[in-house]
């Protein structure tokens, strides 16, 4: 059955072989061109022709395959490589943007005359009313409840509770949050309230008075928790249709209260403050 099935390569394979021998046999005894020879010569050229080829072409293709996986180990170590770049990239630009927020707080520390304890985020409540954060510090760090907190530009809300080493505030926009409040252009005063999701509501400020979208909203200093002045936020709409007698103002935070990271809780008036004078002197 096996040479049946493969008698036309047998016949090639041996007429090969045969071709060889007499090319050889000629070579060694028979000096001249005669007709056998060339017969023999025009046999064998083909197919040594056709050996060649195949020899070469699977040499050929053993060197594409070691070339290929030299280059595909290539690209691999090129991918970790490029991998652990990007790795380093990441850590290096997360680190000087929280050096611009650190920047940032020294500034707001230099703006204020009070001294001010720096703080991390290290949890957060963010539910359809209540809005708090946790921070890292607390009692024993100096902290008290009622304390006011920021973060660059401003005001963000204040210390509700306070253990040794960590502390909760409220946020501006807590349904339970309240703050004294006056528009920075005209002085009109109102009362803050948190709004959820909608940010913040200014309460009890009558129709008469002059209020527009864009008016800036800063903490008004009646109170004994919020000094004078905080930055809050800015008026993005003014409603007066209600048939009440106040008019509906709405309020956007400067600071975006959903990425907080950072905070500094605002502790006392700095020694040395004219109005720490005016106390000693008393």
């Amino acid at each position: 059955m096996f040479f049946k099935n493969y008698r036309i390569v047998i016949f090639i394979v041996a007429l090969f072989v045969v071709a060889l021998i007499m090319l050889s046999y000629h070579v060694k005894y028979d000096g001249g061109t005669g007709f056998v020879k060339k017969l023999v010569l025009q046999a064998a050229a083909p197919l040594q022709a056709a050996l060649s080829s195949t020899v070469r072409t699977i040499g050929d293709s053993w060197t594409r395959y070691v070339y290929l996986v030299d280059l595909q180990e290539e690209n691999a170590a090129l991918k970790r490589s490029i991998h652990d770049i990007n790795a380093e990239l990441v850590l290096y630009k997360e680190g000087y943007l929280e050096a611009l927020r650190l920047r940032q707080h020294l500034a707001l520390q230099d703006e204020y005359d009070h001294q001010m304890i720096a703080a991390r985020v290290i949890g957060r409540q963010q539910a359809a009313i209540s809005k708090t954060i946790l921070i890292n510090k607390g009692s024993l760090h100096g902290l008290k409840t009622g304390m006011p907190v920021l973060t660059p530009p401003g005001l963000i809300g204040r210390l509700t509770d306070v253990s040794w080493n960590s502390s909760r505030v409220l946020l501006l926009t807590d349904e339970s949050s309240n703050v004294d409040v006056v528009l920075q252009r005209t002085r009109v005063q109102g009362i803050l309230k948190g709004a959820g999701p909608r940010g913040c509501t200014i309460k009890y400020v009558s129709k008469m008075q002059d209020v527009k979208e864009g008016d800036i909203v800063v903490s008004s200093g009646t109170s004994n928790v919020f000094p004078k002045g905080l930055l809050i936020g800015v008026v993005n709409s003014v409603d007066r249709r209600d048939v009440g007698l106040f008019i509906k103002i709405r309020v956007t935070p400067f600071v975006d209260l959903s990425k907080l990271e950072e905070a500094l809780v605002l502790i006392t008036q700095a020694p040395g403050h004219p109005q720490e004078k005016q106390k000693e002197t008393k």
